[in-house]
């Protein structure tokens, strides 16, 4: 049976789903956007300022499930603008150091109208 993960240093679930799952050896993250946790609002303005809180939502629900972007085996990305595709990598590898297999699409709408939000898989 998966165990839920939850950790206060990440935004809460805005639906019916939880902040990950752990099934075996292995994390699944739901989608993080950029909201700051410690208010519940998205404050970062631009693709690269979203994406960083998404990193750092991301590294919080991943730590606690005991894992690390070191231990990503995949991710998927979601975009709302295909053209920010170059500053969302620029700040994505900072933390995919170790390059996993990922899948990047943009999309018409994102959740909150942000600008970026992903997922992971990762092993613990």
């Amino acid at each position: 049976m998966a165990k839920v993960v939850y950790t206060a240093d990440a935004p809460a679930a805005i639906g019916p789903y939880s902040q990950a799952l752990v099934a075996g050896n292995i994390v699944f993250t739901s989608g993080q956007i950029p909201i700051n946790p410690a208010t519940g609002n998205v404050e970062a303005e631009g693709i690269e300022a979203q994406t960083e809180q998404v990193m750092k939502n991301l590294g919080a629900v991943l730590a606690e499930a005991g894992s690390s972007y070191e231990k990503a085996v995949k991710t998927t990305c979601f975009l709302a603008d295909m053209g920010d595709f170059a500053a969302f990598n620029e700040v994505y590898a900072k933390y995919f150091t170790g390059k996993p297999a990922r899948s990047c699409v943009a999309v018409k709408t994102l959740p909150k109208n942000v600008l970026v939000e992903v997922e992971v898989i990762a092993e613990i």
